[in-house]
């Protein structure tokens, strides 16, 4: 069994409010889901309306398909329009770990 973790860091637009951020963050969070069945959530930077951290989690039986999943996950992030990628931590934990 394999396990991955991603950890994007985001600089979010035009946002000038917490409430505007939650309108941006939550379709990325939601689209991660949906397309590639993965455990994503809003993981940091609750507070500040510029900034987020989304955290994601992908288990499967072989490493070559948890690393294809976690490497779109990552190209659909980066292409979105309305957030910078500043960064991406990647993990993987296997059955040695």
């Amino acid at each position: 069994m394999y396990v991955g973790t991603l950890s994007f860091d985001l600089l979010l637009g035009d946002v000038r409010s917490l409430k505007e951020k939650r309108s941006v963050v939550r379709p990325i969070v939601a689209e991660l889901h949906r397309k590639f069945a993965v455990s994503v959530a809003e993981v940091g930077d609750q507070d500040l309306y510029r900034r987020a951290t989304i955290g994601l989690a992908v288990v499967s039986g072989d490493a070559g398909h948890l690393t294809d999943v976690m490497d779109r996950c990552e190209r659909m992030v980066a292409a979105r329009p309305e957030v910078e990628l500043l960064s991406v931590r990647r993990r993987l934990h296997g059955d040695d770990d």
